[in-house]
Formats: C-alpha cells, structure tokens, sequence
C-alpha cells in the first residue's frame, strides 16, 4: 500500500474507485471498468513486490500508465528461461511488442532505459523458442563514446568485446548461460560487430541492431540489406546520442524518413515516459532535454 496508503491513493485517484481492505480481503467499487483496471493493477503490484520485495511510486504509476492504454496493452513474451515471461510495462512499450509481432522490419526509436533493445532480444529469444527462425544475430557499431580504441590492451576481439556486451547482458538474463554457450557454438546465437555483416545474406533469422544512431547513411544500407528470406530486422537508437563525427549524417535518422511510407515497416518512438531503469533516469533525461532546449 506505500507509507501511509499512498500506492492505494494513486490507484483511488487515477481510476476513480473505492478499495477498501478488511479481513484480509480487498474489495474494489465503482465503474466496472475501472474497477477491472483497479483489479489488474494490484494482482501486477502484487507480483512485483514478491519478485523484487519493494514497490516505489514510479512502478505504480508507469503500471496504471500501461493499463489505461487499453488497446495498446500487448502480450506477455515468452523467453527460454523456464517458465519466464518479459511483460511490456509501459503503454509505449506495448506498442513496440504489438509492432515487432505484426512488421518483418521495425525501428525503435528512444532515450536510454525505455526498453529498445531488452524487448527486442527478448522477441527473438521468443521467435527461436517457437521454431520462427533458426538463427539471432545481435550486431553494434564500434564506435568510441568520446574513447579511442587503440589504447584498449588485447586483440580486436578483446577491443569490441565491450561493445557487444549490453546485447550479452540482455541474452543472460532469458537464456541459461550454458545454453547460450551451446548456441553460440552452434551459430545459432551471433554478436558482432556491424562492420562483420558486409558481403552477408541471413535467412531464417531475427536481426538486431544497437546503438543504430551511430551508423553512417551507406552502413545503415548495408545493414538493412542483409536481410534474407523469413528474416526479420529491429533496428534500435537514440537520436539524442550520437557518437559519430560532427557534420556526419547518422543513419538512423536517414533511414526512418526514406522507409516511412514501405509496408511491412513500423517505427516507434519511445519517450522519458517508458524509462523503466532507476526513476532517477527519468529526470536525468529530462534535465538534458531542458539544458539542450536552453542552448538552441
């Protein structure tokens, strides 16, 4: 319920129903929608505080967001991980779930910590499960945040070894570790770096490219035309993070205005409002946003 009944109150306020708790039961009145949506969020509320044995005021409200978006609420997706499912929770991230279902090839477009990537991998781990494909490759530009990479020690491999790491991340938490290891020793599972896809055809396969913003126009058209038979392709990017030289036109934004009007294409665009990282995140976005503003 939150000090002082305050999760209550937000659920009372946004949905205009009575919850009362007596006995050990909750009884929830009013309008019988709202009472559904009352219902729902609290068996979710629920379900988090046993999982993470904590609930805050962000994951309240980004859950009441989700709920009153209706429509746009998607289904659950189902990863290898005995019985786990990854639940869009945010109404903006059910829109993405909803697209990457029903389109061959989808850009995700967003602030860091809306869920692009995880969501995307978690699709695929879900096209794999079910036999929809046969192959996930996970791909990145190596392109330095400001770093060189010539000073990182090892090989080449050691040296992009970091920048394939969040699409590992994201594998992990789906994927037993021996299993993915069994994967990519099978080719089954690939991460690599995206000047590794030149001169490559995938079929049967579900294609996944990261920080898209930091490819130029002719990468972006390079990547976007390996795509083989029965593959799909989700392309991932935050325009406000750019890491290529200045004057240099990224790829992403390039990309979504020629594609715009092709069937079989949806773009989505996530905003600070489906961050679901830390709820400082959120503000720390907001505060570039307004120091950018400021400049202009």
């Amino acid at each position: 319920f939150g000090q002082q009944d305050q999760h209550l109150r937000t659920i009372r306020d946004s949905l205009d129903v009575q919850v009362l708790h007596r006995d050990g039961e909750l009884r929830i009145a009013g309008d019988e929608n709202a009472v559904a949506q009352a219902t729902e969020a609290l068996v979710e509320l629920k379900a988090f505080v046993e999982k993470h044995g904590r609930l805050g005021d962000d994951e309240v409200q980004r859950t009441l967001d989700r709920i009153r978006g209706g429509d746009q609420k998607a289904a659950p997706i189902e990863v290898l991980a005995a019985g786990k499912q990854i639940r869009p929770r945010t109404a903006g991230q059910s829109t993405y779930v909803n697209a990457l279902r029903k389109n061959d090839l989808v850009f995700a477009i967003g602030p860091s910590g809306t869920g692009k990537t995880y969501l995307a991998v978690a699709k695929a781990v879900e096209a794999l499960r079910n036999n929809d494909i046969r192959k996930i490759v996970l791909v990145r530009p190596a392109v330095e945040a400001g770093e060189s990479l010539g000073f990182l020690p090892g090989d080449m491999q050691a040296k992009i070894n970091p920048y394939l790491r969040p699409l590992l991340d994201a594998l992990y938490e789906m994927v037993d570790y021996d299993q993915i290891k069994r994967y990519m020793e099978q080719d089954t599972i690939e991460v690599i770096p995206l000047a590794y896809m030149r001169g490559r055809t995938l079929n049967e396969a579900f294609i996944i490219l990261d920080e898209a913003q930091n490819t130029t126009v002719s990468q972006m058209k390079m990547f976007l035309t390996r795509m083989g038979a029965g593959s799909k392709i989700v392309v991932c990017g935050d325009e406000t993070q750019n890491d290529l030289p200045a004057h240099t036109r990224s790829g992403l934004t390039d990309a979504v205005a020629r594609l715009k009007n092709i069937d079989g294409f949806a773009e989505v665009r996530l905003t600070k409002a489906d961050i679901v990282r830390h709820r400082l995140v959120q503000d720390i976005v907001r505060a570039y946003e307004e120091n950018s503003k400021k400049k202009k």
